[in-house]
């Protein structure tokens, strides 16, 4: 026997309609489908883009830096870095200053995937910046203050 919920129907259209959370999730699915289409033929994920993005710098980064970057925690990253260090895109160095630190470094076959997907990136995300009736700026904005 039920007596019936103790939320009224009403706060679940509320939350729907005004969780940043939600909205938010829901985005970054769509978004990372749609990325993950158009970089396929390369090879890659969003995900993966991403994350090759975050070692393209003039000195090869630490892992906590890297980790912060991206949201993520170690172990995850650790994971997300098998994948690409199987292929030979990247490598995880020794840390000359600290041995118990790890390095990364996209290698010569990385940058080369990563040189290939960047004009795939820009396409799809010019695209989907001209499609929004929204300020696409004020949007990556607040999702930076939410973020911090």
């Amino acid at each position: 026997m039920s007596n019936g919920p103790l939320i009224p129907y009403s706060t679940t259209i509320h939350v729907k309609d005004t969780c940043l959370c939600l909205h938010a999730q829901r985005a970054a699915r769509a978004l990372a489908r749609r990325f993950d289409l158009a970089l396929k033929p390369v090879g890659l994920t969003n995900q993966q883009f991403s994350l090759m993005m975050a070692l393209n710098r003039p000195e090869p980064p630490p892992m906590g830096p890297v980790a912060r970057l991206l949201a993520m925690d170690r172990t995850t990253l650790t994971a997300a870095l098998k994948p690409l260090s199987a292929r030979g895109w990247v490598s995880i160095e020794p840390d000359p200053k600290d041995r118990r630190g790890k390095r990364l470094r996209l290698t010569a076959e990385g940058s080369a995937a990563l040189l290939s997907a960047v004009p795939i990136w820009k396409e799809v995300h010019g695209e989907i910046e001209a499609g929004m009736q929204s300020d696409a700026g004020m949007l990556r904005q607040g999702l930076i203050e939410v973020s911090m």
